[in-house]
């Protein structure tokens, strides 16, 4: 028997939805009509209807099985009385958009926000995996404003080629730089192709898809222990089945973001980032979140937070082992559990419970991979906040994948000015370049390239390649992966295209960088610097879009330091659906 329609007051008024689908008006007619395909009567009185989110795309291949995951997530809603509903949006793959894809995190958050705020949804599970996919997602959620859970996607297995473990990303730069030095062939370069990706899933490195899962975790936004389960394993399934439950309970209890993510959960989130010696990515994408929440978020609360936190994670690109051994190891909660007297115990997670009460289970079953607080892999793993003449605004560089004798040194520039000019100058045996050198590529911030694109792990010249050298220190205003390594300035804040001051290095300029002290610098006199115009090669490469999404992005994109996000877009709005169109 076909229910009746629903009439006025059938749904509670708590229930966003219901101004789409209450009333038995022509507008809430037309509502529940077009809806009503497949769903039963009473799915329009007085059950949550909850958006799953979804990045699945065969073009974004880490998120490729994203829709299997939903289905779990669906069935999960069903099961605890609510509609699910699943709701494709913006996915960026890191493998293969161009030019960056970080250009187009703020438009994902942004198209995100806007398609949850216009729907009849109560609440929704974001899927994501790759890069930027949690970060939009956890952007978008933030300013919406409306109950809101992360299922992250998972690594993948590990590959092995001759016997040996490959680290996807980490061991593609590896590698790819022993064939610059004639230490690898061709030939064996591109058979381990082939092995690199084992599964399904992300990088199965620290990378920044496994960071962002791992912060998202620490801010409270996943069901704790979820973190770092490998995409293959079932017990992944399981868990967005659970989380599917949990969403409906969190819109009866209107469990918003910005009820669940406060300044003790970006406490947290940055404790756990340095623990496990997670990507420099994170920092820009926290800071993008807090600005959207408007907790007051700085570099300075990230150096200050992390710097005394051991690294305790033995994982490439700061150690040996990859995240299915980390899974197997103890996970995430057995890392915190190890630094719960640095955590602040007052933040919540989705479910409404303290972080730390999710602590007292865990253990570490294999200390190769996660030490003991006792044994640290590093005693101080957190990203250090740089400043000086050269990044007045901040600078970061991730000491656990940086060589230890180059954390001070004194060398002098050799710069580039944009991408291109790097290409084309880095190999030339005529270079005026040794082991000493500091290789300055500037023109990649977020105005500059457009889209901060991550460029800033420079590859060595091939004649020090030749030579036995593996590191050098480098500074640029984009960023790098995740998964590389090596001794590495970047986010270098305000970036050359705009107005920062390596927009006046030149090349032979002596560059002095010192971790301990926190400082990078050009050793030259104040005037001498400030009496430089700024570099016109430089400025000719700058991008220069006159249409579209990256004009709209130039025009008004943030600087590293306060997240990259559109300056229009900080802050949350919540939910508005006042305006009606019928």
């Amino acid at each position: 028997m076909t229910p009746p329609a629903p009439g006025a007051g059938d749904r509670p008024a708590g229930l966003r939805s219901s101004q789409w689908y209450g009333g038995g008006d022509r507008n809430g007619y037309i509502h529940r009509a077009w809806m009503r395909r497949g769903l039963p009567g009473d799915a329009f009185t007085g059950r949550p209807h909850i958006a799953i989110a979804n990045t699945a795309s065969d073009l974004t291949p880490c998120n490729a099985h994203l829709t299997e995951v939903a289905a779990s997530v669906r069935n999960g809603v069903y099961e605890a009385g609510g509609i699910p509903l699943e709701l494709p949006v913006v996915s960026l793959g890191e493998t293969q958009v161009r030019p960056t894809a970080m250009l187009w995190r703020n438009m994902a958050a942004m198209a995100t926000e806007e398609m949850l705020r216009a729907n009849p949804v109560d609440g929704v599970v974001l899927l994501g995996g790759c890069d930027k996919t949690i970060p939009s997602l956890l952007m978008a959620a933030a300013s919406v404003g409306l109950p809101a859970v992360v299922v992250p996607g998972g690594p993948m297995l590990t590959g092995t080629f001759r016997g040996t473990p490959l680290g996807c990303g980490t061991d593609v730069w590896r590698l790819s730089e022993e064939v610059r030095a004639g230490t690898l062939s061709d030939d064996d370069f591109l058979r381990s192709e082939s092995a690199m990706i084992r599964s399904r899933g992300h990088c199965n490195t620290m990378g920044t898809a496994s960071t962002m899962a791992i912060v998202a975790e620490a801010l409270g936004m996943t069901v704790p222990g979820v973190a770092g389960t490998p995409a293959p394993d079932s017990r992944l399934l399981e868990a967005a089945h659970g989380t599917g439950r949990l969403a409906v309970e969190m819109v009866a209890a209107d469990r918003r973001p910005d009820r669940v993510v406060t300044r003790a959960s970006f406490h947290n989130a940055i404790v756990a980032l340095a623990a496990v010696g997670g990507s420099t990515n994170a920092v820009v994408h926290l800071l993008a979140i807090a600005g959207r929440l408007g907790v007051d978020l700085t570099l300075d609360d990230v150096d200050r937070t992390g710097s005394g936190v051991p690294l305790l994670v033995d994982l490439l690109p700061a150690g040996r082992h990859l995240m299915d051994d980390f899974h197997r190891a103890g996970g995430l909660l057995s890392v915190l559990r190890e630094v719960r007297d640095l955590l602040d115990p007052t933040a919540l997670t989705v479910t409404g419970e303290p972080l730390v009460s999710f602590l007292d289970d865990a253990r570490i079953w294999d200390a190769d991979v996660i030490h003991h607080r006792e044994q640290p892999l590093v005693a101080e793993g957190g990203i250090a906040v740089l400043r000086g003449n050269l990044a007045p605004d901040g600078a970061l560089v991730k000491p656990a994948a940086a060589s230890p004798d180059l954390l001070q040194h004194r060398g002098r520039a050799i710069v580039f000015d944009s991408v291109e000019d790097f290409h084309a100058r880095i190999d030339d045996p005529d270079l005026d370049v040794d082991a000493s050198s500091v290789l300055v590529l500037r023109g990649c911030g977020p105005r500059g390239y457009p889209g901060m694109p991550e460029v800033a792990n420079l590859p060595l010249p091939k004649k020090l390649l030749a030579q036995g050298v593996r590191d050098m220190v480098r500074i640029c205003d984009g960023r790098m992966s995740g998964t590389a390594y090596g001794t590495v300035v970047l986010h270098v804040a305000p970036e050359a295209a705009a107005g920062g001051p390596l927009a006046l290095v030149e090349t032979g300029d002596p560059i002095v960088l010192d971790v301990p002290a926190r400082r990078i610098d050009v050793d030259l006199p104040d005037a001498e610097l400030l009496a430089r115009a700024p570099s016109a090669a430089a400025a000719a490469a700058y991008a220069a879009p006159t249409r579209g999404w990256e004009r709209l992005y130039v025009d008004h994109v943030l600087q590293a330091d306060t997240g990259a996000d559109l300056d229009f877009l900080v802050g949350s709005s919540g939910p508005d659906v006042s305006r009606e169109s019928h």
